[in-house]
């Protein structure tokens, strides 16, 4: 059930899961944002806010805990805040989802018509013992938020900042992201990659996915030749 995701053409991405989700020192917020999709008994938080600059998986997260949801059967929806086009009424009627994943929050942060619709969003859902999961660039007491209400229900909020990725982490992430594809990344040919490709995690998954296609166009493994070969490095 997502059809604010279809009327914006807004996808999940496939391999955006909390399998594929390497924590580094993020498991705690991991942890949590995977159990307020699970909603134990006896869970108490409803309002998880997940912040950090550009690259730390924010966005994964989220998107993770709505096809978490979507396993459940139960509807979900993600919106990144950030699209162009959007106007306030986005929010009309999202208290029909379980749960309502909205990313970069800091786009819609000072302006008036959408912190009042947020606000009244924040309202319904709570009132409907809904969920609610945000992300922005700040932690809700730096973030730009000028209506007073809305700032003091971003303070109830469990709050986690998402820490980047170490080296070692970053190879280790790869690693996984690779076996997932079937594929083996070792240590070496890793290390190579991260010597010599983009240093955001985005643009290094974008990369094994190329790698992933011309290994199996080929027929060859993950070796250091074959990515100087297909990458021209």
């Amino acid at each position: 059930m997502t059809p604010t995701q279809l009327s914006l053409g807004v996808r999940l991405r496939d391999d955006a899961t909390f399998a594929n989700f390497y924590p580094g020192a993020n498991a705690a917020a991991l942890g949590y944002v995977e159990c307020l999709c699970e909603a134990e008994a006896g869970w108490t938080e409803s309002l998880i806010y997940v912040w950090g600059r550009p690259g730390v998986g924010r966005s994964h997260l989220l998107q993770a805990a709505c096809i978490r949801m979507e396993q459940r059967s139960e509807p979900a929806v993600y919106l990144p805040l950030s699209s162009p086009g959007l106007r306030p009424e986005l929010f009309d009627n999202l208290e029909q989802f379980e749960l309502v994943c909205l990313d970069d929050l800091d786009a819609i942060a000072g302006k008036r018509e959408w912190e009042e619709a947020l606000f009244h969003l924040f309202n319904r859902l709570r009132d409907s013992g809904r969920r609610l999961l945000l992300a922005a660039d700040k932690s809700p007491r730096e973030i730009a938020i000028k209506l007073p209400d809305l700032k003091s229900r971003l303070t109830l909020a469990l709050v986690f900042q998402l820490q980047g990725l170490s080296d070692e982490d970053k190879l280790r992430a790869l690693q996984l992201r690779a076996s997932r594809r079937g594929l083996h990344l070792s240590d070496e040919v890793g290390r190579f990659i991260l010597t010599r490709g983009e240093r955001s995690m985005s643009s290094l998954f974008d990369l094994l996915e190329e790698l992933d296609q011309a290994s199996l166009r080929a027929q060859r493994k993950l070796t250091i030749p074959f990515l100087k070969e297909t990458l021209g490095w």
